[in-house]
């Protein structure tokens, strides 16, 4: 393995740190941060987020197609004062393809919630370069199983 793909994947991992690092505390623009700026976030069964102010608004249960219920109810227990523990745990990270232009990463990821296993599932990724920096260029996201108490991942629709 050469240096310059040493470097990219450890860039690139330090990016999924990131967003994972980033989604746990609830800074969503520092989580947007980690895409490029019309990067894209794909959740399957909902409709894609596309850019960095779609993605914090998915995120954050705005207005996109995407909002429910419960992310509804987690912003309200956040403004309440209610502390929440999330913690992403990302493993199994896979280098499918690796070029200088371009990467294509595959994850398995467990959140752990105050209710305990939250949701575990899979992220698809597309990564490319830019300046230091490697960035999520399109996410898939899979979730392949959830508490029916989360109030982080809606219900699947397919």
């Amino acid at each position: 393995m050469d240096v310059w793909e040493i470097v990219a994947r450890e860039r690139i991992r330090d990016t999924l740190a990131r967003y994972n690092w980033s989604g746990d505390a609830y800074r969503l623009d520092d989580l947007a941060s980690a895409f490029f700026e019309d990067g894209v976030l794909e959740v399957r069964g909902q409709h894609p987020a596309e850019g960095r102010t779609a993605i914090v608004a998915f995120l954050s249960g705005g207005s996109d197609p995407g909002d429910d219920e419960s992310r509804r109810a987690a912003r309200m227990a956040e403004a309440g004062g209610a502390r929440r523990i999330v913690r992403h745990l990302l493993t199994n990270t896979r280098f499918l393809e690796v070029t200088r232009d371009r990467a294509s990463v595959a994850s398995y990821f467990t959140v752990i919630t105050d209710i305990g296993l939250d949701h575990h599932g899979r992220y698809r990724d597309v990564f490319e370069p830019t300046g230091d920096e490697w960035l999520i260029r399109h996410r898939f996201v899979s979730t392949d199983w959830r508490d029916p108490r989360s109030t982080m991942a809606a219900p699947s629709t397919t």
